[in-house]
């Protein structure tokens, strides 16, 4: 019978941790991120807490597909789905209209919500492995340069996170760019990555 890869292994115990309401780090684009599930309060504002940022901010979403993201955000003109939809898989995080529900711990102050279909493969097999999007916020203090190793997170936040995913970052310099879906306005560069 064949082992599981390390990977593998690795994938399951972070997805597990995820389920009992941990909190993570993996790699994503260009830097770590922090995540958790969406759904879980505590493990959302644990992940407020860790990076010291104000819940009015909102946080992003990464899925493996556009299905996983379908129940947090209002269903879309065809004309901007496609425009948001041709981003995707990549690194390109919009900002679309959040459905009714979605708690302010996510959103903040907005009414839309950040969303992305992740290209990093390490984060999205983590997505398919949850069955769920995960939280993605970059894993530094706010103010702080995002961790772009698994040795940079256990040093600075080592104690604070339940799991770390290891493995390297894509290829951009810093975090993903963030549009509004409706004026394609660009709302992050990828060079402003220490919120």
């Amino acid at each position: 019978m064949e082992q599981p890869s390390k990977r593998s292994t690795q994938l399951d115990e972070i997805a597990r941790t995820i389920h009992r309401g941990g909190v993570v780090a993996y790699p994503t684009e260009g830097v770590y991120g922090l995540g958790c599930d969406p759904t879980n309060k505590h493990a959302v504002l644990r992940i407020l807490h860790i990076k010291e940022r104000p819940v009015e901010k909102g946080l992003i979403l990464i899925a493996a597909d556009f299905a996983q993201l379908q129940p947090w955000v209002e269903p879309m003109e065809l004309g901007l789905q496609n425009r948001v939809l041709d981003c995707w898989p990549g690194p390109v995080t919009w900002l679309l209209p959040a459905r009714r529900g979605v708690p302010v711990w996510l959103r903040g102050a907005h009414l839309s919500l950040a969303v992305r279909v992740t290209d990093h493969p390490l984060a999205a097999a983590l997505c398919r492995e949850v069955g769920y999007p995960l939280v993605s916020t970059s894993a530094n203090r706010s103010g702080q340069e995002p961790a772009r190793t698994a040795e940079a997170v256990e040093s600075t936040l080592g104690s604070q996170v339940d799991g770390i995913l290891d493995g390297p970052v894509g290829s951009l310099s810093g975090a993903t760019e963030i549009r509004d879906a409706y004026t394609g306005r660009v709302i992050r560069s990828q060079l402003d990555i220490s919120s």
